[in-house]
Order: C-alpha cells, then structure tokens, then sequence
C-alpha cells in the first residue's frame, strides 16, 4: 500500500471515472428543469469584514451557471417561488428561524412597459421595446424591468410559526434589486451601482440591525467541472501544489444570483452553546395551471400549499453522497428526517467506486477505499459536527452547515482555504467562507483524511488525532486528491456581500 501514492501520481491516463461535481449546480434530476429555484451554493460564516465581527453573513445562490450574456431577458428569481434560509439554534435538526424572500417584477414606465412611438401621424403607434433596458442604466435610469422583493422573519416552524415583515433602515417593507450586469454600454460602473442596493435590515427584537443585498455576482464557487463528468479527465492528486491552475475552473466566466444577509449573532443564537446549524430551500406552490393567453402579468396560476422542491446545506452532499434514486427526495426533506439517509454516509458509495475504478488500473493489490464501515468520520464531518468546533450541545444527526458563533472570524489575510484540518477554526467545517476550497476538503476526507493527524490546534503540525478511525483504515486518506482548480479569500471580496460583481455580459474595447 506504500506504493499507491506514487501510481496515483503517475497514472496519467488509466483514470476513469468519479463522480465529483458543483457545489449543487444543476444536482437533482428535477431541479435541471427549474433553474430559477436552484440552490447552488450556502454559505454561513461570522463577518471577517472590519469592525463587523458580532455577525453573521448567510449568503444562499440561485440560478447556476449564468452566461454573463445571456440576454435578452437574463436571470430573474421566480415571483411564485418562496426562498428560505433556515437557522436550527438548538440542535433538534428543526428551523427555529426562518427568513423569507419573495419577489416581484415590473415593467418600466409604471408597469405598462416602455414603448417607443414607430411612424409618423395617423400612421403612428406605440410599440413596446423588445430590452430590459433602452439606455444607461446607472447614469440614466433607463431600466424597463425591474424586481424588487419582501423579507418575513418567521420563529419557529417556517409555515405556521410567528411572522413579521423586515423593513429597511426607512421603514420601507419593499427591498429592490439590480438589473444584471448587461454590458458595459448599458452601466459605467457596474459595482458602485450594484452597492446601491445594499439595504440596511431592521430586525424586530435584534438589539442592532443588520444588511441585505440580493443581486447578481460572480459565481465564487470554483470546479473543474467538465474534466471531472468526462471520466475524470485529469489527475485528481496535487502533491506540491504545482498543478494548481486557474484554468481548471470551469465556473470562472459564470455569474450567480445571490441572497445575502448580514444579522447579529445575538439575533441567531437560541439557548445552546452558540453553534447554529443553516442551510437554504426554495419552494412552489403545489398547482401550477398555465394561462393558455400568457402575459407579463400572469403567465400562470399559481395555488396549493407550498412544496420544497430545492435544499442546501452542506456543500456536495447531494451530488457525491446521496443515490441518483434519491437526489429529489433529499432535495424535498428537511434535515429532521435526515435518518432516511444515513446509509449514503455511514457506507458511502463514492469511495467503493473509486477502488472499484482505480485499483486494477493502478496495479494495486488492496482495497485503496477507507474499510473503516460504517463510516463513523463521515459522520462527524457531515451529520453531527466535530465536537469542541461546531457540534452543538444536543445531537440530531442531519445535515446542516454547522457555524460555531463564539470561535473568532480569521481575518482574509490569514485564512486557510483547508480551514479546520489546517488550523483555521473559522473555516469549512465550521461554517463556510466563500474562499473555503470545499471540494479539495470533501474529496480528501471522503478518501480517508480525517483517519490521519490532521492540524487541528494550528500549530502548523499535522499531529492531531480525531480519533475517528486509525490510518490503517484509509490507505490513501493521506494524499493530496484535489481537481486541481484554486480557490483562497483572495477570489473573493472582505465587505458585505463578499462576492465579487458580476462578470459584464458585453466589455467595450480597450481604448
């Protein structure tokens, strides 16, 4: 088995296949078919952002895979579709809050749409422009669309606990929302107008209030995407780093739609021992009947009670973890019946098919697969939390991301993009920074890492125990299996909402 490290390395071209993919990009058979209420990734992590380290930053992204130039009509969020993120505060795997997002789209010209006049006398009629836009947008206003949303902060059960309207710093109840980042013709600055639409958030019962922003950005999540589905067309192992290589990054000219908010860490935090567990969802209404006469107004009709359709938390469960059988269950569930699922973790499939895969190709006698069965670091990484870092004081195993809101946000200078095995407490697992390299960690510790001394105290050493499973039991949990693709806090911005403007649809040509 002393051997594996060195044929992984060298062979080139005898891998085959691994089932490794996007954060939650288009990750359930249904989901494919409703883009707009596609939750692709969900971050939770304490503000590293300067004198605002007594909060918490969520950010839920919808809409994968955003063509900077997508137009003409670009990426809405769904008006009949209600989008949620949820806070467990107690550690029973059930929302105890929940913040609501529900959107609305107009017309320019007060709704009616605007319309150009086409002729001259009797011959003249006013016609609607085919654009979402009919000039410069953050100089001129010549924006004809526009959407705008509404926030419920809902306590307890998320569809029949108590819920009261956000308002912004002027006690307005309706939050707005850039346009998409059309082009370069259409906005000078794209960033300085984007910032506009960074709301203040009064929070009823929070001592202070919080920020908001739902916008487009540029995707942050980083995957050698396409190599990966054909056959793993690459070598998944980095040992020195050198193979690292921003090319490899199949999301780098893709957009996303994000819902950010910024909240008090008192406001989050219920009677436990400050970890909170969250993740997002987005839901339908149960009826959908098409107008056969559509219109902007009303495409569809809409009624029935509502029916999760879409679900993110941890990054990669449903895409490495959970069977193809049951991608739309999970996406439908909540974490409380987790239970259901807990073979996918405890005797995952991805590792056995590795060494299925890999062994004969590799020329290695053994299995290259962690025998440690059932899988009780999974566990600990997925459904429970490590104790000490982000387990919160009554264990329902489900999955969640697990933030523990007393350990100290890590300054973007400082962080690690390995974050808890490297030392950095107030990195993935323990939450999850937009710079947090999650598919590197998921791969590793899918193969075994958390079955080796790992640096969890920081010292620069790798000689910390879990005590999780022994070495022995993960032959290759010490390699440095990676897809090759980078990621660290610097792809990413260190203010509220963290995310780096949109890639522009249209870039004028240098001067």
């Amino acid at each position: 088995m002393k051997t594996h490290a060195t044929l992984l390395l060298g062979a080139i071209t005898a891998l085959t296949a691994m089932n490794a993919s996007a954060s939650s990009h288009r990750e359930a058979p249904n989901v494919t078919r409703l883009p707009a209420i596609d939750s692709t990734d969900f971050y939770a992590f304490r503000s590293y952002e300067t004198d605002r380290e007594d909060y918490v930053t969520l950010v839920a992204n919808y809409i994968p895979l955003q063509d900077a130039y997508g137009g003409p009509n670009y990426f809405a969020m769904d008006p009949n579709a209600l989008y949620e993120i949820h806070i467990d505060n107690d550690g029973d795997a059930v929302e105890d809050i929940t913040f609501q997002f529900r959107f609305q789209q107009m017309l320019g010209a007060m709704g009616s749409g605007v319309a150009l006049p086409i002729g001259e006398g009797e011959n003249q009629k006013s016609v609607a422009i085919p654009l979402k836009n009919f000039g410069n947008v953050d100089t001129d206003g010549s924006a004809n669309f526009y959407e705008t949303y509404t926030i419920k902060k809902v306590s307890g059960d998320r569809r029949t606990g108590s819920a009261i309207s956000l308002t912004d710093g002027s006690g307005e109840a309706t939050f707005t929302k850039p346009l998409d980042n059309i082009g370069e013709k259409s906005f000078t600055d794209y960033e300085a107008y984007a910032g506009g639409f960074v709301h203040d958030l009064t929070i009823p019962g929070c001592d202070a209030g919080g920020k908001v922003f739902v916008g487009q950005r540029k995707d942050p999540f980083v995957v050698n995407l396409g190599k990966t589905f054909d056959l793993v067309n690459y070598v998944p192992l980095d040992g020195d780093g050198s193979a690292q290589d921003d090319a490899n990054d199949d999301l780098a000219d893709k957009n996303v739609t994000s819902i950010a908010l910024e909240v008090p860490i008192s406001c989050v935090t219920g009677s436990g021992n400050g970890v909170i567990g969250a993740w997002t969802s987005a839901s339908q209404q149960q009826a959908r009947i098409l107008n056969p006469e559509a219109s902007f107004a009303k495409p569809e009709v809409n009624g029935g009670a509502w029916t999760q359709v879409s679900r993110l938390g941890m990054p990669l469960v449903n895409e490495v973890v959970i069977g193809l059988s049951d991608k739309d269950t999970f996406n439908a569930s909540e974490p409380k019946d987790d239970a259901q699922f807990a073979d996918y973790v405890t005797h995952p499939t991805l590792p056995a098919l590795l060494d299925i895969l890999f062994r004969d190709a590799l020329g290695a006698s053994d299995n290259i697969a962690p025998s440690n069965i059932p899988r009780t670091d999974l566990v600990t990484a997925f459904l429970t939390g490590f104790p000490g870092v982000n387990q919160q004081s009554t264990i329902t195993a489900s999955e969640m991301v697990r933030l523990n809101t007393v350990i100290n946000p890590t300054a973007a200078a400082g962080q690690s993009a390995f974050g808890v095995v490297a030392g950095d407490l107030a990195g993935f697992p323990n939450g999850r920074r937009p710079g947090d390299d999650v598919v590197d960690i998921a791969l590793r510790v899918v193969m075994g890492a958390l079955c080796h001394p790992v640096d969890l105290d920081g010292d620069g050493n790798a000689t910390d125990d879990l005590g999780l499973c022994e070495p022995a039991d993960a032959p290759t949990g010490d390699q440095p299996f990676s897809d090759l693709a980078p990621i660290d806090s610097t792809y990413v911005n260190d203010t509220f909402p963290y995310l780096l403007a949109p890639l522009a649809g249209s870039v004028n040509p240098a001067p």
